[in-house]
């Protein structure tokens, strides 16, 4: 049986499979941060759902990003955890890719 860093990298030689991997890095990478500001504050998702007015079960779809949350949301998760958001926008560099 395969581990997982065998099979992504065998499922990352196809090319398709390679393109939809790199169209979502920069969701994966949103909710990466979503759950390490959470988790560098010491805060289950109980916690900040009370600091948003919430329910958890809407902490946990924004963390596995089921939704496809607003500015004002984002602002407020990353208050509830201590943190700021910074929008940063990068040139699309098609020969880099």
């Amino acid at each position: 049986m395969k581990n997982f860093k065998e099979f992504r990298k065998a499922a990352l030689e196809n090319p398709e499979v390679r393109k939809e991997y790199e169209a979502l890095h920069n969701e994966f990478s949103l909710i990466d941060q979503l759950v390490t500001m959470r988790t560098s504050a010491g805060l289950t998702q109980e916690d900040v759902a009370c600091k948003l007015g919430t329910h958890k079960s809407n902490i946990s779809r924004l963390e596995h990003g089921r939704g496809n949350p607003s500015w004002s949301t984002l602002n407020k998760y990353a208050a509830a955890c201590g943190f700021r958001v910074k929008l940063e926008a990068v040139e699309d560099n098609p020969a880099s890719t």
